[in-house]
């Protein structure tokens, strides 16, 4: 009798089972969702108490700042989260004109990165551009074990179409990454990657300070009719939070 009743309640329990297995499913489902929204959710309450606390410690600081913009510094910095120029130079907005891409790169060629510059230059009338790179730099990282392979510079990730936009971005550094290969080759991972980090942003130095709207800068200042501009290279180490010169710093001579 017992063993009937059992069989007759099977149905139920499976059914019983299923339906919790798919309770289970879409509480987990519902909480990733619940989390992504609760990340930008977290961005506008932060947001908020900022606004709230500036204004308390500053009546007139919005007022102010929406009237215009006096930066005295153009920062060409990285993508990478953990290097917000604001917060690491203790700096407020309006200090500082900002261009972040994948490994802090201004190519010539780039419309988007020379347009910055030139913006900052003519118009805001920026008297520093800094290039800064950082430590363990996920793109340099990239074009380092590209070049180490032996790798083609228009393949520098395998895993994405060489004509697709991360691969296109990349290839300048990972040529320039080939062409410290001999120097690159003889180090340790580690300190290769430092080293090519370093050597990128002189290399962006480079490439701003041959820049139209530099030369064009310096030249007024060596005549007497501008104001004088730099063009210095940083590195800002994740490990100890603290901002590295390079002593690279450029100007008219």
């Amino acid at each position: 009798m017992f063993f009937r009743n059992s069989l007759s309640l099977f149905p139920i329990i499976l059914l019983a089972t299923a339906l919790t297995s798919i309770v289970n499913v879409e509480g987990h489902r519902l909480s990733a969702r619940q989390n992504k929204v609760d990340a930008s959710e977290r961005l506008l309450q932060g947001n908020a108490q900022w606004a709230a606390s500036t204004k308390k410690d500053n009546t007139t600081f919005f007022q102010t700042s929406a009237k215009g913009q006096d930066p005295k510094v153009l920062w060409y910095g990285c993508a990478d989260s953990r290097e917000p120029e604001s917060v690491i130079t203790n700096s407020i907005p309006g200090d500082i004109f900002v261009h972040r891409n994948i490994a802090n790169q201004v190519p010539p060629e780039d419309a988007n990165s020379v347009s910055v510059l030139e913006y900052a230059i003519k118009h805001l009338k920026v008297e520093h551009v800094i290039i800064a790179g950082h430590t363990n730099c996920g793109g340099a990282n990239a074009s380092l074990s590209a070049a180490l392979a032996g790798s083609s510079a228009s393949q520098t990730l395998s895993d994405e179409p060489s004509a697709g936009a991360l691969n296109k971005w990349l290839e300048p550094l990972t040529e320039f990454a080939l062409s410290q290969k001999s120097q690159l080759s003889a180090k340790s991972n580690s300190d290769a990657l430092t080293v090519l980090v370093e050597e990128n942003v002189k290399k962006q130095v480079e490439n701003v300070s041959n820049s139209e709207a530099i030369q064009a800068a310096w030249q007024a200042e060596t005549n007497g009719t501008g104001r004088a501009v730099r063009v210095h290279g940083w590195v800002y180490d994740l490990s100890t939070g603290l901002i590295r010169d390079l002593n690279v710093t450029r100007g008219p001579n």
